[in-house]
């Protein structure tokens, strides 16, 4: 796949998000995907395989949201089969408490799928609003 078609699946990732079809976002997921969130939050750590990252990372963080995260692409660049993607995410704890971030995702596409995800993000704020490891 080019440069344009890999910029596109992340830009599909993010567009079935933001319409809240999970289903969509999912089948945009390698089944052996790795996806690694920076530093020592409870939502760092390394996620091996599809259903790991939705039973370990996405169902617990999701459970703690009023509706999921709505997240907007700033920013797309490429090279290769790494898409780099600047985004904000905004959300709500059902506590009320304001989640908004902002992230950098390092993307590796393989074989039309998203198959590595290295993402950076402000984690003091993450650790502030779900609390720490």
């Amino acid at each position: 796949m080019g440069i344009e078609e890999n910029k596109q699946i992340v830009l599909d990732f993010y567009a079935a998000g933001a319409r809240g079809d999970m289903d969509a976002c999912f089948a945009l997921l390698a089944d052996d995907i790795t996806w690694t969130n920076i530093g020592s939050t409870k939502l760092s750590g390394t996620y091996s395989g599809k259903q790991t990252l939705i039973n370990q990372l996405i169902g617990p963080l999701f459970s703690q949201l009023k509706a999921g995260i709505a997240s907007e692409v700033e920013r797309l660049t490429a090279e290769s089969d790494i898409v780099v993607a600047q985004t904000s995410g905004s959300a709500e704890t059902l506590d009320g408490v304001p989640y908004n971030n902002s992230y950098c995702q390092v993307v590796r596409i393989r074989n039309g799928k998203i198959a590595e995800v290295k993402e950076y993000f402000d984690t003091e704020l993450t650790s502030s609003v779900f609390g720490r490891k």
